[in-house]
C-alpha cells in the first residue's frame, strides 16, 4: 500500500459524489419536461434518474475482515465507483389538469415527470454532506503527509 492510497480512496469518493450531484441537478432541471423521449409514437415525460455506488474492489465483509486483521490478502478499502445510472420506473408520472397545454390528453390532463423536488433536495444535501466530509478527510490526509515530510528535515 502506498502513502497515497488514502488520497486515491478519498478522491474516488469525491468523484462519485460529484457525479451524484450532477444527476440530481439534471433531475431538477427537467422537472417540467413533458417531452423527453418518443415511445411508440407518443412523447413520454422525463424519468427521474438514480445513481448506484459500489466499492471498487470486493465485498464489504472482505474489507472489514482485512481491516480487523483476520484476512491479510485484501486491503481495507480501495474506494468507490458509480456502478450504474438508472431511470426510476417504479414511481408513476404525475397527472396535472391543464387543458391549454399542447401535451394534454382528451380529458385535459398532462403527464408530468416523476421528479419530486423534496426528495431531490434531500438527496442533494446528502451528496453535498458526503462530499464535504470527504474533502475534510482529504485535507487531513494531506496534512498528515506534510507533517511526515517535515519530520525528515
Amino acid at each position: 500500500m502506498s502513502i497515497f492510497h488514502s488520497l486515491n480512496t478519498t478522491s474516488s469518493a469525491l468523484t462519485a459524489q460529484r457525479f451524484r450531484m450532477d444527476v440530481i441537478s439534471s433531475n431538477m432541471a427537467n422537472i417540467d419536461t413533458t417531452r423527453a423521449r418518443l415511445v411508440d409514437g407518443e412523447w413520454e415525460p422525463y424519468r427521474r434518474k438514480t445513481v448506484t455506488l459500489q466499492p471498487k474492489d470486493g465485498q464489504f465483509s472482505n474489507m472489514l475482515q482485512a481491516a480487523v486483521g483476520k484476512n491479510k490478502n485484501n486491503s481495507a478499502g480501495n474506494g468507490v465507483l458509480v456502478s450504474k445510472v438508472q431511470e426510476d420506473r417504479e414511481t408513476p408520472f404525475k397527472s396535472v389538469y391543464d387543458p391549454e397545454h399542447p401535451d394534454a390528453d382528451d380529458d385535459g390532463y398532462i403527464k408530468m415527470p416523476n421528479v419530486d423536488p423534496l426528495r431531490e433536495m434531500v438527496n442533494l444535501m446528502s451528496a453535498t454532506r458526503s462530499y464535504e466530509a470527504n474533502v475534510t478527510v482529504f485535507n487531513a490526509n494531506k496534512s498528515m503527509l506534510m507533517k511526515a515530510l517535515e519530520i525528515g528535515k
